[in-house]
């Protein structure tokens, strides 16, 4: 109890923050989490704020390609969110959304991943409408409800106070070695041209990219341009 209280007060310190992301993703490790996506739904628009895995490789670069595609659109808690009111954070778990999926959406999003189980908060402040996803991927224990929603208030409260930034929003979770070298990828850059751009061995880039694509979910160059489109 005292770790998470730490853990907790860490983040409100930095709501707002370019600290805020790493201590979060910290406290929900910390939960057993498998991954979370945190998605900003707008009219019909939709991004990515954060994706950072911690047990299953690429799942969050296919996830998020696929439901930024439009997917978004069949999500089964679309309308509760457009619908739940200002300075709310709701819960939903798996089992009360499943009976709305339609096949199609329970295959790509649940099944051909693995997933076991997925917690949702639906998180509304005055400026965004947010989906905060923990994900289950292995035989991790199920997130408290109280917790759930508390991570997604901490979401709620950061992303409400973030300016737009030189770089995109899932960037944050990631070193600033580990940032620059995603930057330059989003940017067109070889790994060649990255290493001269950062004085760095081409190796040592490649080494970088890694830990950024892990930390992230994401396999591929493709994936990191989903989860950090505008």
């Amino acid at each position: 109890m005292a770790a998470f209280a730490r853990h907790i007060h860490a983040c409100l310190a930095v709501l707002g923050g370019e600290d805020f992301a790493p201590l979060f993703c910290d406290l929900v490790e910390a939960q057993g989490i498998g991954q979370i996506m945190v998605f900003s739904i707008a009219g019909d628009h939709a991004r990515c704020l954060l994706s950072r895995n911690f047990s299953a490789a690429g799942l969050g670069g296919r996830l998020a390609a696929t439901y930024l595609d439009g997917w978004f659109r069949q999500d089964p808690l679309l309308p509760d969110l457009c619908a739940t009111a200002p300075g709310s954070v709701d819960l939903r778990r798996f089992e009360d959304i499943a009976p709305g999926m339609s096949a199609a959406y329970r295959q790509i999003f649940f099944d051909a991943p693995g997933l076991r189980a997925k917690t949702t908060l639906l998180a509304v402040g005055e400026r965004l409408r947010l989906f905060v996803n923990l994900y289950r991927t292995g035989a991790e224990a199920e997130v408290d409800p109280d917790v759930a929603r508390l991570i997604g208030r901490l979401a709620l409260l950061h992303f409400e106070r973030v300016e737009e930034g030189a770089w995109p929003a899932p960037l944050m979770v990631l070193s600033a070695r580990e940032r620059a070298v995603c930057l330059g990828i989003l940017s067109g850059r070889t790994a060649e041209q990255i290493a001269g751009d950062l004085d760095l061995a081409p190796s040592t880039v490649v080494t970088y990219r890694k830990r950024a694509y892990d930390k992230l979910g994401v396999g591929s160059r493709a994936g990191l341009f989903a989860i950090c489109r505008g």
